[in-house]
């Protein structure tokens, strides 16, 4: 299955046929030997997919024991110098399957869906939580199961589609700090204006209690409504921001929510880069077995940019790999031939190094 990720197989005949092609590098790996079509078809349905969940994040724990720096991340840049805590992100995504093959999984009257809930850990980019499901169940449903465990005096950012009254009283009430946007129809009574910023984006910082009978029992404290122009694409929009924390500055709290946007680009790197866009298998056991795998191959891959201080895009790295998957070469070496080691972007060979017939030196 991380053979069918790294190399965009599109189909269990691509994965069978290229696995027989290289039989004989892929007996050194403990004898194995490439799986037939119906066999690997078969495990995709029925070998439980709870299987690559527990792999995933056994691999996971692994990695940041060996490289604590993998599993604390850029902890003195940007926006981990002026929040010194763990910075959790919140977000969903959609993934379209073929609505005539996929039964289980329909989301609209001709299409199908799965949906991923992913809590991403901002200073290690590494996920914290994951959740596969099929796309019918709203975002605030899952709210509370997505940020289970977090914990005391962190942070949690999340759109306005994990908006849930009760959970947001629960984190308030587990003295957990959120960062969210303001719903357009939200019906509140402004007990306090706080001083304007001296920064021209921020355009109002008050404290609002909730008017809605329903909500305000499920809510009952009062909390932060901070008024801001965030650029989006080039162009300057108006966003309202809700947040639980009176102490921090108004452009704080939506240069938090800016950092959202870091889940955006995780996610457009395992749809763009890894194979979550053909599946081997139209059950949901083969769609979560598949979905695991490109979730473990991001890991491993991240790993590999920590150990080696890549500097270079994520897609150029899973390109690489995938030239070099079946050369007998090591990782570090093909990695530090690419200029990495050294943090430069381009070959560490010199003009001095070539060798060109005719020339004298």
């Amino acid at each position: 299955m991380l053979f069918a990720q790294l190399t965009h197989a599109i189909g269990l005949n691509d994965v069978c046929d290229a696995l027989r092609l290289h039989s004989g590098p892929l007996s050194v790996l403990r004898g194995a030997t490439a799986p037939s079509r119906n066999n690997l078809s078969h495990a995709n349905k029925r070998r439980d997919a709870a299987l690559a969940e527990g792999l995933f994040w056994n691999v996971l724990n692994h990695l940041q024991k060996l490289s604590p720096g993998f599993a604390t991340g850029r902890q003195g840049k940007g926006l981990a110098r002026r929040f010194r805590r763990v910075i959790h992100v919140v977000d969903s995504s959609t993934i379209a399957l073929i609505a005539s093959c996929i039964d289980w999984a329909q989301h609209r009257r001709r299409k199908a869906a799965a949906k991923l809930h992913v809590r991403l850990d901002l200073h290690s980019l590494l996920p914290r939580f994951v959740l596969v499901e099929s796309a019918k169940a709203a975002d605030s449903i899952r709210a509370a199961e997505v940020c289970a465990g977090v914990k005391p005096g962190e942070i949690v950012i999340f759109d306005r589609a994990y908006v849930d009254f009760v959970h947001l009283g629960v984190l308030n009430d587990d003295g957990v700090f959120w960062v969210t946007r303001s719903k357009e129809s939200l019906c509140f009574r402004v007990v306090k204006k706080l001083p304007k910023a001296t920064d021209k984006r921020i355009l109002s910082d008050e404290l609002v209690v909730l008017k809605n009978k329903d909500s305000r029992a499920n809510y009952p404290e009062a909390m932060r409504r901070v008024r801001a122009l965030v650029e989006v694409d080039g162009k300057e929009r108006e966003m309202e921001f809700l947040t639980n924390n009176l102490q921090w500055s108004a452009a704080s709290v939506a240069d938090l929510y800016r950092c959202r946007w870091q889940i955006e680009v995780f996610f457009k790197q395992i749809k763009q880069s890894l194979q979550l866009c053909d599946f081997l298998g139209n059950s949901a056991n083969a769609v979560r077995w598949q979905v695991w795998t490109a979730l473990l191959l991001y890991v491993l891959m991240r790993f590999l940019c920590v150990i080696s201080s890549w500097n270079h895009s994520f897609t150029r790295l899973f390109t690489l790999l995938r030239a070099a998957l079946w050369r007998k070469i090591d990782l570090w070496d093909l990695l530090r031939f690419c200029g990495t080691a050294g943090g430069h972007f381009r070959y560490l060979a010199t003009p001095q190094n070539a060798y060109l017939p005719g020339f004298v030196h």
